[in-house]
């Protein structure tokens, strides 16, 4: 019986440990990975590899003008909602003028940055990864490694550089939209002044706020486009790897946001900011 107990744990760790390989990808190509993005950084600052100017100002197009409108309902959204519920529990206290506290701080430090990269995580995360997938099943990233041209400097380095500049423009709109979203429902439901909740948001919002946010900001829209890209050439070459490749981009990258957020909220708790 102990024997047989003992099979199956093992049968099923093995199991699992396969599932994870196939889902991250074996660890050899992952740091072989990660060490040529670095390099072909070099070689393009250096002009040893050309700068595929179209193809990062399309990209940067598709991740700032095209997603705005999204990131900033999104935002909105839930500014109002912190300031929904913050309403309700504040009225009971007679402190209802701390809501504008509870939306700055949340929209500013959390909120802005983590509902952005969400939503950059489901739209360009899953592009880079679709088109990436889809060329690779077309034999398209073959056809430039014969060529003897970098893939990583041609693909995915301008990606990743186009959402690690954009998203940090993107968290400022989400700010000013979280912060709007908890406006008209200050002044909707709790019949608070403009003025008194813009002059209390002004008062708390110091800068290790804003601080904090942008920096987050910055590190996720390089962890979007790294799974993006990561997952989009590691992909099979057939229809069904174009999907699964974009499924485990959106997953992986919504994971690892949270999981950074995490790190970050231990490191700003750790630092008393």
């Amino acid at each position: 019986m102990a024997v047989q107990v003992s099979e199956t744990v093992t049968g099923v760790l093995a199991a699992a440990q396969a599932r994870l390989s196939a889902w991250l990808g074996g660890p050899e190509e992952a740091i072989t990975f990660l060490g040529r993005i670095p390099l072909s950084a070099v070689a393009l600052c250096t002009r040893r590899a050309r700068f595929p100017w179209p193809d990062f100002l399309r990209v940067t197009l598709q991740c700032s003008a095209q997603a705005l409108l999204i990131v900033i309902a999104v935002n909105l959204l839930v500014g109002a909602i912190l300031a929904f519920v913050g309403a309700v529990q504040l009225n009971k206290f007679g402190a209802g003028i701390y809501v504008a506290d509870l939306v700055g701080i949340s929209m500013v430090r959390e909120m802005a940055a983590v509902m952005t990269a969400v939503v950059m995580a489901g739209r360009s995360g899953a592009a880079f990864a679709a088109e990436l997938a889809t060329m690779q099943s077309n034999e398209e990233v073959d056809a430039l490694e014969v060529l003897g041209m970098d893939t990583a400097a041609w693909l995915v380095v301008p990606r990743i550089l186009a959402l690690t500049v954009i998203l940090p423009l993107l968290y400022v709109f989400a700010c000013a939209a979280g912060l709007l979203g908890g406006l008209l429902v200050a002044t909707g439901m709790m019949n608070l002044s403009e003025s008194a909740y813009l002059d209390r948001s002004a008062l708390i919002l110091i800068t290790p706020h804003f601080a904090i946010g942008a920096t987050k900001s910055v590190c996720f829209g390089f962890l979007i486009g790294l799974t993006g890209c990561w997952y989009g050439l590691t992909a099979s070459r057939t229809a069904a790897g174009v999907g699964e490749a974009t499924t485990r981009a959106v997953v992986a990258s919504i994971v690892w946001v949270i999981v950074l957020d995490a790190v970050f909220a231990l490191c700003a708790h750790a630092l008393g900011v």
